[in-house]
């Protein structure tokens, strides 16, 4: 089986057609809190990202994977690496599922499994690292059983209109190596 995929899910990179989904998802401020966007993206602007893809990872530092689920093809959300430092083998991960029809259908485990695979023996990363609000228990626990480790708590991180969110930092060294 190819790295990028499981039984469920593939790993794709993005597409041209790939704007319009990505316009509403990038634009739904349901999503804006857990990637630090307070504003939203025009579609020339998402044209450009996409258009930016295809160019080394280790130049642009980043890697947007749209998840496909297996048996309908259809895009269910994405998954990022970020922040990759080539100096020290280590990159940020994202991962995103939109419709909460598609939530607890093992979408989000699947893709982060895959993606742990691609990082450490394909890319060769040493370690992956993640930040994840602390009322996020999905998350949390998501990354948890991948091995990720809390190494952080950050309190009061993030503001919401109401309060402030404290943020975890987990991490997850190469065990391959």
């Amino acid at each position: 089986m190819n790295a990028l995929e499981t039984d469920i899910i593939k790993l794709r990179a993005l597409e041209p057609e790939d704007v319009d989904i990505l316009y509403r998802w990038e634009n739904d401020p349901r999503v804006w809190k857990m990637s630090g966007t307070v504003a939203p993206f025009s579609k020339y602007i998402l044209r450009r990202f996409i258009e930016s893809q295809k160019y080394d990872i280790y130049e642009t530092r980043q890697m947007r994977l749209v998840i496909e689920s297996k048996s309908s093809g259809r895009p269910v959300g994405t998954i990022d690496l970020f922040d990759i430092d080539p100096y020290n083998h280590r990159a940020g991960v994202g991962v995103l599922i939109y419709d909460k029809d598609d939530e607890g259908q093992g979408y989000a485990s699947s893709a982060l499994q895959a993606l742990i695979r691609y990082s450490f023996q394909i890319l060769g990363l040493n370690q992956l690292w993640c930040n994840i609000l602390s009322n996020n228990t999905r998350s949390l626990n998501l990354f948890r059983s991948k091995d990720f480790t809390v190494v952080g708590l950050k309190k009061e991180w993030v503001r919401t209109t109401t309060d402030w969110l404290d943020e975890y930092m987990l991490q997850l060294v190469n065990p391959m190596k």
